[in-house]
């Protein structure tokens, strides 16, 4: 079997992609079971079809996550009730609150769910959006309108600056910071695929993740030859202006 730290499957885990022998849409799964991977198509006339011991090499398989990722980029659309509207009030009043300018950033608007939507950009096109809700009573708060893993990113600088949320990006995201929205507090693969473009890297997670802002500072330095910890009063889209300080003064020290 092929051993489970060549993917970032989690133990119990299944994920599910074009199979790599027979190309079948989303027929393959990929199982975490304790330690080692287990495999399976699911397509009746695929020769890996009911088996988990077959001849397909890691680089098969890497090459399956990667094509479903980049199917998933390649094929993404935002649901038609997702549109412009910049003179939405709900919208405009949340974008006040924080600062935001709404086509600086090139908001969208969910009119069915009545979210503010940020555009994932790769490559100079949307790739993926995530969307916060403008209600209290709407859950989940932040929605996922595609696939591809990707964090939310703003700005076009040398430093990495990762956080939490896309409101956060979009405070840090300016001068020679662009702003990473990890959309959460866990990195992933494409995380750090992301990531490794750049030569520094600063944490910069919510004051109340700190001992998993030290883990992701660690588990990054083997993607990012600098990585920096920026120990926060508060969140940064607060702007408190101890930690905006910091971080512009984090990079000269």
């Amino acid at each position: 079997m092929i051993n489970v730290y060549d993917f970032d499957v989690a133990n119990g885990e299944t994920k599910r992609m074009n199979c790599p022998e027979c190309g079948g849409y989303k027929t393959f799964t990929v199982t975490n079971n304790m330690g080692s991977l287990v495999w399976n198509c699911y397509k009746v006339s695929c020769r890996v079809s009911g088996g988990t011991r077959v001849h397909l090499s890691v680089d098969d398989i890497r090459a399956g996550f990667k094509g479903a990722k980049e199917f998933a980029m390649n094929t993404f659309e935002l649901p038609p009730y997702v549109i412009r509207h910049k003179d939405n009030l709900y919208m405009n009043r949340w974008c006040d609150r924080w600062g935001l300018d709404v086509d600086e950033l090139g908001l969208l608007y969910d009119v069915k769910e009545s979210r503010v939507v940020f555009p994932v950009m790769h490559e100079g096109r949307m790739v993926d959006a995530t969307g916060r809700s403008l209600s209290g009573q709407r859950l989940p708060k932040w929605k996922r309108y595609g696939n591809s893993g990707l964090p939310y990113t703003f700005g076009c600088g040398k430093v990495a600056i990762v956080v939490e949320d896309c409101v956060s990006a979009a405070v840090v995201g300016y001068g020679s910071f662009v702003g990473v929205a990890l959309l959460g507090t866990s990195l992933q693969d494409a995380h750090k695929g992301y990531l490794a473009q750049f030569s520094t890297a600063v944490i910069a997670l919510d004051p109340d993740a700190l001992p998993k802002t030290l883990h992701m500072a660690k588990e990054l330095r083997g993607h990012v030859n600098d990585v920096r910890v920026l120990r926060l009063k508060d969140d940064l889209k607060y702007r408190n202006p101890t930690d905006m300080e910091n971080l512009n003064g984090i990079i000269t020290n």
